[in-house]
C-alpha cells in the first residue's frame, strides 16, 4: 500500500503532531508500507521527517522521493530516502507543468492521499480535486489535514 503526501510551501509547526498520528494510523490501521513525498516546501520535508520517525517504530517503511525533471543521467535521491520515482514521460513535460503531472502520475498510482490543502486554489487544489473523484469510484482515500 502507498500513501502519497502533498501539502503547501508554508505549514504551521503545530501540523507535525497531526502528520505523526495520521501516518501512524495508515501504518497500524491501513497497511501502508511506501510513503512518497517531494521535496519543495516545508510540508514536503515536515512530512518526510514524519517518516523517518515513524521509520524508528516500524523498520519496514520505505521514504521514497518523487523527482520531477530530466537531467540526462542516473539520478539518486537523498540518502535518507528508500529510493526514488520518475514517473513515465516526465522528460517531455515542460518545466512549468512538472509538479502538476507527476503528482496526477502518484494520484493516480497510490491508495492512500494524504494532505494539507488549505486553499481554494493553485495546482495543489486541482490535484485534491482530483483524487476526490477517484475517491468517489473508490480508487484512493484522502485525508486532508487541514
Amino acid at each position: 500500500m502507498t500513501c502519497f503526501m502533498i501539502g503547501h510551501r508554508y505549514v504551521p509547526a503545530d501540523l507535525r503532531l497531526k502528520l505523526d498520528e495520521a501516518i501512524e494510523r495508515y501504518v497500524t490501521d491501513y497497511g501502508v508500507s511506501e510513503f512518497v513525498v517531494g521535496h519543495y516546501g516545508q510540508f514536503d520535508a515536515m512530512a518526510a521527517g514524519a517518516v523517518r520517525s515513524a521509520k524508528k517504530r516500524h523498520p519496514g517503511l520505505k521514504l521514497t522521493l518523487l523527482l520531477l525533471y530530466y537531467s540526462g543521467c542516473p539520478v539518486r535521491g537523498p540518502e535518507d530516502y528508500d529510493g526514488t520515482i520518475y514517473p513515465e514521460g516526465m522528460e517531455f513535460v515542460p518545466r512549468r507543468a512538472a509538479i502538476v503531472r507527476a503528482n496526477r502520475y502518484m494520484v493516480d498510482n497510490s491508495d492512500f492521499l494524504l494532505c494539507y490543502d488549505a486553499a481554494l486554489v493553485g495546482n495543489r487544489r486541482i490535484i485534491v480535486d482530483e483524487a476526490r473523484r477517484l475517491e468517489k469510484r473508490g480508487r484512493i482515500r484522502i485525508c486532508n489535514l487541514a
